[in-house]
């Protein structure tokens, strides 16, 4: 009788009106309980019932109420879902369909119902959908799930490349848009009797960069030359749009989805051996000990290529190993002065730059079922080295001619440290007596000067310490330095075939080169390359993360150790590296083998405690071995062998 009492229920409405309301974002945890956080500095409790009407990251206003000296948030309002459209897996429960959201803190089904003429009885437990969130408990009684499309059956081998691609929004197959294999007229020069030759991997096919070098009497002149898809693609066309909305080709274990139709990335546009190529082209002039002179010069160009190498079989030439040797003597002698060059462009760097020290590379090795059967290791070599100091001195040619030229383009830019660091870091480096101190670090040769102090030092844990203090790198349409480069301007155009920003440069080059009329690239532009690169290779760690989960398997069962690198130390555990393969794994403190109450972790000075020793700190290696692999989350847990318990 006494809910019926409409005095009653408005002296509750009245109370419930005079209680602060706040609007913040629902965390969720692993105990069904959560959390409404209105600030870093503010929280407040949501208990087990109510967080069945909450989704984790929703943005809701809550009334606030005070409990056992606590507080606790009611919601209210939902003001935006924090799930919306989204990759799912299939789950039956009575025969109803459910999806469970592929995402962290996400383990329950959301009732679904199928559209687009998708078949409701044919999707199976564990298949990958996309789906939409059209109903929200919190405003409409109950979650409800619409599924938009089919992304691969819960068998189906490639479920891992498939999943990923849809994750993060990346197409799944090259365009297929029209183009005219008919050459823009535009004058060029005829350099197709120039010695110019590629080297890739045995695999590559578009090829969008080759090299030619002849000695001097000071040093080298080397020729750059890059493929030239703006003769293909008008600026504005379809294709440049599709290639403008994809930003990149992206590159996964196992395969590659091409920015451009793989006629023209693979065949029309790639530097092919003996098959004429309209081609950008830089020569510049290089001293003996790696100065790079200020003449440079780029042309418009026909070149012809006149060999293809492969990065291992020119290693082991130059190396002194494997029996391969070049077909020539003019293109051995072109190797042989491009490592020369390379190693004087090195040396010059780590003195007047920076040069960072080299970690390997990690090549998944996949069979005919898209089964991880190997992971290897590579190593940098020579070929690699040639290669790479090729494209960095085109590459700082390029951004200073865009600077001085149109005062504008495309620029790789790194400011260093992240200016609200600056105290901290300050603080940190002068307990080491580092040499670089105060607004030194804000400048370019402060910040190479530290970097090459930091390669001296005997023990990784400073510079894996400070990396929390450097700012992003980021792109910007007006000159600025890469610091992490140690480049006063940097601006790539060497990879017109695979990255939009390097084809905007290219044309940017190409009006000045003709005097034609140039405008800048827009501001959003920039922005979208620098958001779109953080995708990429998120997509490229997601799947990667998949990939070791499929491989290590194995490892866990065998009782194989590994050697992990400390990158971070937090309250609950270490997340580590293993140098063997690049795969990341987390070992817990309840996994050192030693009292937890003992423990103790810094976040901020990277390091672990017993007492008051130093148990573990970044930068520092260990043998681990695999205790679980999850592979739902594609997680790696990692424990101590049981010899090296007693750290």
């Amino acid at each position: 009788m006494l809910q019926d009492n409409p005095l009653l229920a408005q002296l509750k409405q009245q109370l419930r009106e005079s209680l602060p309301v706040k609007e913040g974002v629902v965390r969720a945890t692993t105990k069904n309980f959560g959390f409404l956080e209105v600030s870093d500095k503010e929280s407040h409790f949501i208990s087990p019932p109510l967080m069945k009407k909450l989704l984790n990251g929703d943005r809701i206003s809550a009334v606030i109420r005070e409990v056992d000296a606590k507080t606790q948030a009611e919601p209210e309002t939902l003001l935006e879902a924090g799930l919306q459209n989204f990759v799912g897996r299939v789950k039956r429960f009575k025969n109803r369909l459910q999806i469970v959201p592929d995402l962290p803190l996400f383990k329950d089904g959301l009732k679904a119902k199928a559209v687009n003429g998708i078949d409701d009885k044919a999707l199976a437990d564990g298949d990958w959908v996309q789906a939409t969130l059209v109903q929200h408990a919190l405003k409409d009684e109950q979650f409800l799930v619409e599924v938009t499309a089919v992304i691969a059956k819960a068998t189906d081998p490639e479920a891992p490349w498939l999943v990923v691609l849809a994750r993060h929004n990346l197409p799944t197959a090259a365009p297929l848009s029209e183009f005219s294999e008919q050459q823009a007229t535009t004058p060029r020069s005829d350099l197709t009797a120039v010695p110019f030759f590629t080297i890739d991997s045995s695999s590559t096919q578009d090829m969008d960069d080759a090299i030619a070098i002849t000695q001097t009497t000071t040093g080298w002149q080397l020729k750059v030359a890059v493929a030239d898809p703006d003769a293909y693609i008008p600026a504005g066309s379809a294709l440049d749009q599709i290639a403008a909305e994809r930003l990149f080709t992206t590159y996964l274990p196992g395969r590659n989805i091409p920015m451009l139709p793989r006629q023209l990335a693979d065949e029309l546009c790639s530097l092919h051996p003996n098959q004429p190529r309209p081609a950008l082209v830089l020569t510049l002039n290089i001293q003996q000990d790696g100065t790079i002179e200020p003449d440079f010069r780029f042309e418009l160009a026909t070149i012809c290529s006149q060999a293809r190498f492969d990065y291992t079989q020119v290693s082991d030439y130059l190396e002194g190993s494997g029996s391969w040797q070049p077909e020539s003597s003019l293109m051995a002698e072109q190797l042989q002065q491009l490592s020369a060059l390379a190693k004087a462009r090195q040396q010059w760097r780590k003195t007047h730059a920076i040069v960072f020290p080299d970690k390997p590379d990690y090549r998944f090795d996949l069979n005919a079922g898209h089964q991880v059967v190997a992971i290897h290791a590579e190593q940098r070599r020579i070929a690699n080295l040639m290669v790479e100091e090729a494209m960095i001195a085109a590459n700082q040619s390029a951004g200073r001619y865009l600077a001085s030229q149109p005062g504008f383009g495309l620029f790789n830019t790194h400011s260093g440290f992240d200016s609200s660091k600056l105290n901290p870091l300050n603080e940190l480096l002068s307990k080491f007596d580092a040499p670089v101190l105060g607004d030194a670090l804000t400048e370019l040769s402060g910040f190479c000067q530290l970097r090459r102090w930091l390669d001296q030092l005997p023990s990784a844990y400073l510079d894996t310490r400070i990396r929390r203090f450097q700012a992003y790198a980021t792109v910007s349409t007006t000159p600025a330095a890469h610091f992490g480069l140690g480049a006063e301007y940097y601006a790539t155009w060497t990879s017109p075939i695979r990255k939009y920003s390097d084809l905007v440069n290219q044309r940017l080059i190409k009006a000045t080169l003709l005097q034609t009329a140039t405008e800048p690239p827009a501001a959003e532009l920039a922005k979208r390359l620098a958001e779109q690169r953080k995708i990429q290779r998120r997509a490229e760690r997601d799947i990667a993360d998949w990939l070791y989960c499929q491989f290590l398997s194995t490892a866990q069962a065998d009782g194989q150790c590994f050697t992990g690198e400390v990158q971070d130390i937090n309250r609950t555990g270490v997340r580590l590296r293993l140098l063997e393969n690049g795969a990341q794994g987390f070992l817990a403190l309840s996994e050192l083998g030693v009292p937890a109450d003992s423990l103790s972790t810094n976040w901020e000075e990277g390091r672990c405690y017993q007492g008051d020793n130093i148990m573990l700190e970044l930068g520092q290696q260990l043998q681990v071995q695999i205790s679980e692999i999850n592979p739902d989350s594609q997680t790696i847990n990692l424990k101590l062998p049981a010899a090296s318990a007693d750290l």
